[in-house]
């Protein structure tokens, strides 16, 4: 039984990784080839940071990534404690509703805040669809994600700590900045990592929500496929595949000496 099991898994993760690993490996194609591997270069990566639109699109994905991650870490943050503080049916009926994001398709949350930005650009002159809805846009769909990542750390804390805190004589903002917030941390980091991540490869939503002047890269990558094919593409979405990894190592890495101090 162990044998077929991992036969299972091999063949699981082989499906799952074995294009991937296909498009990584003919991203050092020397050839303009989908079947034919002509020799190792690096002449895509190096025509790929040679192309204005792709780097102009990477540094608009990276700002709004971060800045939208940041914003949503610490609404996220905040709800989260709110939620957390609230009696089991209150507390049931907001984490319900915080689901919901998460189970909608992406492109019903997409569509449905692109038809709340054209009401709100109808009634007020001189605002339009650009860099503004783009990073509203990706806050909304990241602090679910977030609240999800605290909220364990948040059970798992000693509930008297904070009031234990305050009959100490600490102002409740720096007793929840200097009690509350060191206990959540791995759960903060984790969530902005997480919404860093999704904001990143999103597609969806920033396609319907970006407008003509502010395309993130995912949409960028998209517009090329309509085009002759291009290498650049393996090359591109090769460096990100790599970048994704890295952030998940980085929480996995945090995360295990927490699970240390738990065995312990």
């Amino acid at each position: 039984m162990k044998i077929v099991s991992k036969l299972y898994n091999f063949l699981v993760f082989g499906f799952l990784y074995a294009p991937i690993l296909v498009m990584i490996v003919y991203s050092f194609n020397s050839v303009k080839s989908r079947t034919h591997f002509g020799g190792f270069s690096l002449r895509w990566y190096a025509e790929l940071f040679q192309d204005s639109i792709i780097l102009r699109s990477l540094y608009l994905s990276l700002v709004v990534a971060f800045l939208s991650a940041l914003i949503a870490t610490i609404i996220g943050t905040l709800a989260a404690v709110g939620i957390d503080s609230m009696g089991a049916v209150r507390k049931r009926a907001f984490l319900m509703v915080n689901n919901i994001p998460l189970v909608n398709p992406d492109i019903v949350t997409g569509i449905s805040i692109m038809i709340l930005f054209v009401f709100i650009i109808t009634k007020i002159n001189g605002i339009e669809m650009g860099f503004g809805t783009l990073l509203i846009s990706h806050i909304t769909f990241n602090i679910p994600y977030v609240i999800l990542s605290v909220l364990p750390k948040l059970r798992g804390m000693a509930g008297n700590i904070f009031d234990a805190a305050l009959d100490l004589g600490c102002p409740p903002v720096k007793a929840f900045v200097k009690v509350v917030i060191p206990e959540i941390i791995q759960g903060i980091i984790t969530g902005f990592i997480m919404a860093f991540t999704l904001s990143l490869d999103d597609f969806v939503i920033s396609y319907f929500n970006s407008g003509s002047s502010a395309q993130t890269l995912p949409v960028t990558i998209y517009s090329m496929t309509k085009r002759p094919y291009s290498p650049k593409i393996n090359a591109l979405s090769t460096i990100l595949f790599v970048s994704v990894m890295l952030l998940l190592l980085v929480v996995n890495l945090r995360q295990s000496p927490d699970k240390k101090k738990v065995n312990r």
